[in-house]
């Protein structure tokens, strides 16, 4: 076979390499590299969202212990499972909306490592507390790193794809981020009602996810830095390094020429700030985001974290319940997988649209069922409609705000739906003591109507679009 030429970088005119960088990107074809990084992020996540669904399949474990109670006598019980709950959307906000920003300041990789490390030590000294108080305090803590992840990975993922594969990608990584869901499902199922070495089952679940991304804090090390964002900063010679040495992998697997780099829309040529995000055009964006992730959390969670509780309010036991559960979870993976095939031919609008749709239908159909088999069903559809809505959502809302305020933009709009979600526990409780379950999924109807009139009125369409294109 004949020589592959080396993919030298070229610079634009002027001297501006930001354009050059994300064309040069942009015409990466899909190849081992390209998908083996999405991989080592989608690892790392793994342990991200095993560490955050647990709340869910944990819950029975605490009111079993004695640690919390179900339902509260008021709304804000903060000896009841709501305030676990909330405790964990509380630092998911703080970490969205204060500490976001550290992305665009210090860069995508060494945020992503630090926050991981955070997390993981909070949640195995949070596993070590006997108290409802002190169980809610590591766990806020816990809470502000992961909160500070899952912005860095949605905005290192869409830097890092080309944008013929951004819908792809973002399903692989929640393919692969989904499949912890099962996987804390089972151990809780296996564990909570035990006491392996006199120590109380949920506590195992727990410490099984932060030991383990522990370990991919090595993994992560190997990851580069976002070229777009190393460009943006002014670091032209890193930029044109770190995208040189992936280019020379991706042609040398591809087996022939790289494309050329199409025309690509010119950044504009400010300094980031804060303010921006409240200007034309990203400000009605802004507000579109923030509506849409006040409502989509209490869709979500309001299913995704109650799950055992409310087979439980069905007259299931916690036993069968846990069982049921780990069913309704082996489901979270099929979502993304699905969204492989199809995530960049259909708008990412519309799948929002539709899964929003499909969680207020099966959901409603799931608060009138008893039979055990069709409460499986529906959780699973449910399930699955939830995952094609974090799909579509996580690929969306980073491809609307520009690199320089990427992360701090995201942070924001993302923030909405963590303090929406830390109100929803308590919402949830509230419903489901007064109203049962079929007032529960009243509220979660509600929510994602609002979400679908948000996204399908006032949502700009971006597949197939430069992320310079979407945000200028």
């Amino acid at each position: 076979m004949a020589a592959l030429p080396n993919p030298v970088p070229t610079r634009a005119p002027g001297g501006k390499t930001t354009a050059a960088i994300s064309a040069r990107l942009d015409r990466l074809p899909a190849t081992r590299s390209m998908w083996t990084l999405v991989a080592v992020l989608a690892t790392g996540g793994w342990f991200e969202f095993y560490d955050l669904f647990f709340t869910a399949y944990v819950g029975p474990g605490l009111v079993k212990s004695g640690i919390y109670a179900t339902t509260t006598a008021s709304f804000f019980g903060f000896s009841g499972l709501g305030a676990f709950v909330a405790a964990s959307f509380a630092g998911l906000f703080i970490g969205t909306l204060v500490f976001s920003s550290l992305a665009d300041r210090l860069g995508r990789k060494s945020v992503f490592t630090f926050s991981l490390l955070w997390y993981s030590i909070a949640t195995i000294v949070m596993a070590s507390q006997s108290s409802a108080g002190s169980i809610n305090l590591w766990r806020l803590i816990a809470g502000i790193g992961i909160g500070v992840e899952l912005v860095t990975i949605d905005t290192y993922t869409s830097e890092l794809v080309p944008k013929h594969l951004r819908g792809r990608a973002f399903a692989l990584l929640h393919a692969i981020q989904f499949a912890a869901v099962p996987a804390c499902a089972f151990f809780a199922w296996w564990l909570v009602p035990l006491k392996p070495f006199g120590l109380d089952g949920w506590r195992w679940v727990v410490w099984i996810g932060a030991l383990g991304a522990a370990l991919v804090w090595v993994v992560r090390r190997r990851l580069p830095e976002s070229p777009r964002w190393l460009a943006q900063q002014g670091r032209d010679a890193e930029a044109d390094a770190t995208l040189a040495r992936l280019e020379q992998r991706v042609a040398a697997e591809y087996g022939r020429a790289l494309p050329e780099p199409e025309a690509s829309v010119e950044p504009a040529d400010v300094k980031a700030s804060f303010k921006e995000i409240w200007l034309p055009p990203y400000r009605r964006r802004t507000i579109m985001l923030m509506v849409f992730n006040t409502f989509q959390s209490i869709g979500y969670y309001g299913f995704a974290a109650w799950v055992p509780t409310l087979l439980i309010a069905k007259g299931v036991t916690i036993t069968h319940s846990l069982l049921y559960s780990f069913v309704i979870a082996i489901s979270n993976p099929i979502g993304p997988i699905f969204a492989v095939s199809i995530a960049d031919k259909i708008e990412r609008k519309t799948i929002i649209v539709l899964s929003a749709l499909g969680i207020a239908v099966f959901g409603t159909l799931f608060a009138f069922e008893t039979a055990p088999a069709a409460l499986m069903a529906l959780g699973v559809l449910i399930t699955v409609s939830s995952a094609l809505l974090s799909v579509g959502y996580h690929a969306y809302q980073s491809e609307l705000f520009p690199t320089r305020v990427r992360a701090r933009a995201v942070g924001l709009v993302y923030s909405t739906s963590r303090i929406s979600a830390m109100f929803s526990g308590f919402m949830i409780a509230f419903a489901l003591r007064h109203f049962g379950v079929l007032g529960v999924f009243g509220l979660i109807g509600v929510s994602m109507a609002l979400v679908i009139g948000s996204i399908g009125l006032f949502g700009p369409r971006t597949n197939g679009l430069n992320l310079d294109e979407i945000s200028n």
